[in-house]
Parts: structure tokens; sequence; C-alpha cells
């Protein structure tokens, strides 16, 4: 009798972190080896910087004291873009075999170079310029290696957002809009082969003023 050996192959997906606007995190697959899992995805208010959390809580207006003609006594009103901070770390999507497993190189290393934020409402009403913010494309560059994890800033929300429709109507309305913000950055491994990593973060606007 003559013995067959089967081996199965196992495709295992990654899913990292939790998000308080909808707690999902996505690697787009490519003809990369490497696979970038994010850890975690957080925003902080422009004027406080090194307070990340989720979700964030973003003022469309802000009352400062500093610099003159701005004082205790006659304070301003202003408007900060917010911040987000991404940590990344990075997979091979072939784990090796058992007792043999994979380690990535070098050569699996991902350098992102770009990214786009993208914001919808759980209404699903979603024109930008009328019901959310316009979209943000720009350039980062961070390389995420095979032995570490990254972490990077970017910009969340431009402060010229806070100016147009619809954060600006929120200014003394008592109002609040909430959203979610869905971030993807673009990137390559050192082969040249493109990597996209996704992940989602909420957000809740208004003037929170007092």
């Amino acid at each position: 009798m003559r013995l067959q050996s089967f081996s199965s192959f196992v495709v295992v997906a990654a899913l990292a972190g939790t998000s308080a606007g909808c707690g999902e995190y996505v690697q787009d697959q490519g003809r990369s080896p490497s696979q970038v899992v994010i850890q975690s995805l957080e925003g902080a208010r422009g004027n406080t910087p090194e307070e990340f959390g989720t979700p964030l809580v973003s003022d469309v207006e802000t009352v400062v004291t500093t610099p003159e003609p701005c004082s205790s006594t006659t304070p301003c009103r202003t408007v900060f873009g917010d911040v987000g901070q991404v940590t990344m770390s990075l997979i091979l999507k072939d784990p090796g075999a058992p007792g043999v497993t994979s380690s990535p190189s070098t050569l699996n290393a991902v350098t992102f170079n770009r990214y786009r934020v993208e914001y919808r409402r759980p209404d699903n009403r979603n024109v930008p310029g009328v019901d959310v913010p316009f979209p943000i494309d720009s350039a980062t560059t961070f390389t995420v290696p095979g032995a570490s994890t990254v972490t990077a800033g970017f910009e969340l929300v431009r402060n010229a957002a806070k100016r147009e429709a619809p954060l600006r109507g929120l200014v003394g309305g008592g109002q609040q809009l909430s959203m979610i913000a869905d971030v993807t950055f673009y990137g390559r491994d050192q082969a040249g082969n493109d990597v996209t990593a996704r992940g989602s973060i909420g957000v809740e606007f208004g003037d929170f003023l007092p």
C-alpha cells in the first residue's frame, strides 16, 4: 500500500488593536511577504498634543490666554488642528513550518511615505465639505523593521477643516458630531512591493468651551 502525505496550508489573518470608534484594523494583502499590523491608533487635541487616547474629543474652538494680546482677563478663541499617532509592528505572511519559525529580515522592513484620512458618519451622511470634513492626503516617512514596533505621528484633523462646513456650524451651538476617521498608510517593503495598512478611530467633534 502506498502512503500519501498531505500538507495543510494555514492562512493567518491578523487583526490587532481596538478603537472606540469602530475597533477595526485592516491589512490589505499584496505581493509583499511582509504584513504590517497596527497595534494602536490614537488621537490628541492640537493644544494638548501629548495626551493621546481614543476616541478623540476634538474641540472646534479653543480658549487661550497666551501669547499676547491674549490673557486671563482677555482670553482669545482660536483653532487647533488635531494630531494622530500610530504604532505598528511587522510579521511575515508565511509563519513557517512547525519548529521552523520564519523571522523577518532587513529586506522585509516596510517604509511608509504617505497616508490618507477619510471621515464618515454613523448615519451615512458622508458628503465631504457638507456632512464631513474633506479627506486629507499627506506625506509621512517612517520604517517598520522586523524586530520592533514603531510609533509615528500624523495630522488627523486639519485646523482649516474647523473653519469649514460642517465643523464650523458647531461653534457656540452646543451640538456634537460623531464620526469615524479611516486612516490608510501606503508604503513599500525593501524589495519594492506595495504594502497598505488601514485603521480607524472615533472622533467626537463639538464646541466644548465653558
